[in-house]
């Protein structure tokens, strides 16, 4: 994980203005929030393994995800670059079953928090340049 320098750090606005300018960048809400934070995730390369992740907080009202109305207002947190490594080979505790294969088809990451090359830590700096420039 790289940490990143931004003016968007601190901000609290409206959830839905947040999402709907976010979107307009290609950031997508992350699996991860929950009803008290999350983060909004934008992949840098072709094999999504590299991510630029702006945190939130909510710091007033209710949120509920990615989909209709809602009363939230969050604080944004530091943004920053992670990458996750993958096994590239088959996932030897796989198991035959077809449910098994719905609900169990995606391998952990051998390294949630790999080192990040420069090259993607400077594209990440050049896209929240672009977000920050555009923000209201």
């Amino acid at each position: 994980m790289y940490p990143l320098n931004s003016n968007l750090t601190g901000r609290e606005e409206a959830f839905e203005q947040v999402r709907s300018y976010l979107h307009e960048h290609q950031f997508a809400l992350g699996g991860n929030w929950d009803y008290e934070h999350g983060s909004f995730d934008r992949y840098l390369d072709e094999a999504h393994k590299v991510w630029l992740r702006i945190p939130f907080e909510v710091t007033h009202g209710t949120l509920d995800g990615d989909s209709g109305a809602t009363d939230a207002m969050v604080q944004l947190g530091t943004p920053f670059v992670l990458k996750h490594v993958y096994n590239e080979g088959l996932d030897k505790e796989a198991q035959m079953r077809t449910y098994g294969a719905l609900v169990n088809q995606f391998q952990e990451p051998l390294d949630k928090d790999a080192a990040v090359d420069d090259k993607w830590v400077n594209e990440a700096k050049s896209l929240l340049h672009e977000v920050e420039n555009g923000w209201h």
